[in-house]
């Protein structure tokens, strides 16, 4: 029969058997009702003895000799070379290549592969997005978004979600006992609402609570999402540093509790956006940059 990737065909077979054998339908009519030939079924019958009670695997592709395989030699010092030191594809084909073995790079990676012996890439893993990042020229351009993590004395855990506009350094801040996806958009959507100006992009790690299904809320919010670059912490350096000021002048030396977080950060966020100074911005206030609208050189 011929060969099919349908990981279904087995039960269809199955039910054509049992209503030629069982339900008494004649070969040309399950032909019809299943779209297939009428010698198809006619084999799928031969091969199922017990009448419609079992499902009719589908054989291997696999040719039953393989004249241009690679010699076992070949196999076992591929093996051999990638077991000693861990070394990568490439470099095991050089090497056997200094050793007057020839071999393709395909064939080794193809060999590898079917050893086991490859670090593949998870097949759940999310795929880089390559969204350009734009230049903060004004406020809500481009926003960083970011989260905190502290340990309770009873060992749970307590999460601060904070975001910071890179243009004005207008920033926010919220407690949360739990870290989701859905609990990140809400936090950005009630950011917007304290926020006299509209968000165009949000910029976030790669963490779970910035998941697709964040991205998928900011889309109904019109709000772009863009992850920074992998291996890359200088993408986030705005936020990052924001965290570590929220921590040494809010934060630090107060009860760890949602009461006492919220209390602290709705007292301390006034304060950053409309009288501390930031370096970053000319030694202004991020009010300040808003009311004014100038245009300050982001560092």
């Amino acid at each position: 029969m011929a060969y099919s990737m349908n990981p279904e065909l087995p039960k269809v077979r199955r039910e054509a058997v049992r209503l030629v054998k069982q339900e008494g339908w004649s070969v040309r009519k399950v032909a019809r009702h299943f779209g297939y030939t009428h010698s198809a079924v006619v084999k799928w019958c031969a091969k199922d003895p017990t009448g419609g009670f079992r499902k009719i695997e589908t054989r291997s592709s696999k040719p039953k000799t393989s004249p241009r395989a690679l010699p076992r030699e070949i196999v076992a010092a591929i093996i051999e070379k990638r077991i000693g030191r861990r070394r990568c594809g490439q470099v095991v084909h050089r090497e056997l290549l200094r050793d007057g073995i020839a071999v393709s790079l395909c064939s080794v990676q193809r060999t590898l592969k079917r050893a086991h012996l490859l670090k593949e890439r998870s097949p759940w893993k999310r795929p880089h997005d390559a969204t350009p990042r734009p230049i903060a020229t004004h406020a809500g351009a481009l926003l960083q978004c970011d989260t905190v993590h502290f340990i309770l004395p009873d060992g749970s855990r307590l999460y601060v979600y904070t975001l910071i506009d890179l243009f004005s350094r207008w920033a926010y801040a919220e407690v949360s006992p739990k870290l989701r996806a859905y609990g990140s958009a809400q936090f950005l959507a009630r950011a917007q609402k304290h926020a006299s100006f509209p968000f165009e992009m949000v910029q976030t790690d790669h963490g779970p609570e910035f998941s697709t299904r964040f991205t998928h809320r900011l889309i109904r919010m019109k709000v772009a999402h863009r992850h920074s670059r992998v291996r890359t912490p200088n993408d986030n350096s705005h936020i990052e540093r924001f965290n570590r000021t929220l921590q040494d002048e809010c934060l630090t030396g107060i009860v760890r509790s949602v009461p006492a977080f919220k209390i602290a950060l709705r007292r301390y966020l006034p304060y950053y956006n409309t009288e501390r100074m930031h370096m970053g911005i000319d030694f202004k206030t991020p009010a300040e940059i808003l009311s004014s609208g100038s245009k300050v050189l982001i560092s």
